[in-house]
């Protein structure tokens, strides 16, 4: 069985009011993580992504839940819903909704499920390799698909912050969830994080930046001094979980066939 190290650091930016949050802890099955970053006029953000990381913590510190990846899709719908029934206009612009991006880590079957929806992202860094096991709900993430932007040209792209999906919003969302359980390798580092930190950071920057860090909050109080240091006007609210397994010093090659996520998966 792994050690699982995790910390957070969750930050307003310049903004009026903090509309990420975060949760992180452990159950029977094992060790999870979940951020969300919530959008809404009048606090409402606030409240989307308050009811989305509640509703998901309720479910992965509940000892009956079965570690598969079809009931990770249904605990996301299930916040989904809860986000519905919370609204209080029909109107698509007055309408709350959030980003969500979870972790479930099994270290003593060291295996890892992960889903996301909109553009809160996971990152995995092993043997030295960082890797965003995720892919945007965006406007932008469809333009890089689809060959007409490159991927430098992601972070600063006036459409970067249009998504194409989101908790709360009408109708059925469709969270990419693994296909499978991920095999955990001694020396993985996740990071999750909300667009507001990871706009700031080149792979080769979150990787130089833990190989000098002997936490996993070290780590993230090395990414937060970046942020602030760069003293943005309008500095959105930015947010991270990170979580080490074992240590992360120890590394082994990645293989990848099993990380790619399929959307809808078990409904």
């Amino acid at each position: 069985m792994f050690k699982i190290q995790v910390a957070s650091c969750s930050e307003t930016g310049a903004r009026s009011r903090n509309e990420d949050r975060l949760r992180f802890g452990a159950s029977r099955i094992g060790t999870f993580a979940v951020l969300a970053d919530g959008a809404g006029g009048h606090s409402r953000g606030e409240e989307a992504a308050e009811l989305a990381v509640n509703s998901l913590e309720r479910n992965l510190r509940d000892d009956s839940q079965s570690f598969s990846p079809e009931n990770l899709t249904e605990m996301v719908c299930q916040a989904h819903a809860e986000l519905q029934r919370h609204q209080d206009s029909d109107s698509t612009q007055s309408r709350m909704h959030c980003t969500l991006v979870v972790l479930w880590v099994d270290s003593a079957a060291e295996r890892a499920l992960w889903t996301h929806v909109g553009d809160s992202r996971l990152y995995r860094i092993r043997h030295g390799r960082v890797d965003v096991v995720t892919a945007d709900d965006s406007v932008v993430q469809r333009l890089l698909q689809a060959g007409v932007i490159r991927g430098d040209q992601v972070r600063g792209h006036p459409q970067k912050n249009q998504l194409m999906a989101a908790l709360g919003i009408t109708g059925e969302v469709e969270p990419h969830t693994v296909v499978r359980a991920v095999e955990v390798m001694e020396g993985d580092a996740f990071l999750l994080c909300s667009d507001g930190w990871w706009e700031h950071f080149e792979h080769r920057a979150l990787q130089d930046g833990m190989g000098r860090a002997l936490t996993p909050q070290a780590w993230l109080d090395q990414m937060r001094e970046q942020v602030l240091a760069q003293n943005k006007p309008r500095q959105d609210n930015f947010s991270a979980v990170a979580l080490w397994v074992g240590d992360p010093g120890e590394v082994t090659y990645a293989g990848l066939d099993d990380t790619q996520p399929r959307a809808g998966l078990g409904r």
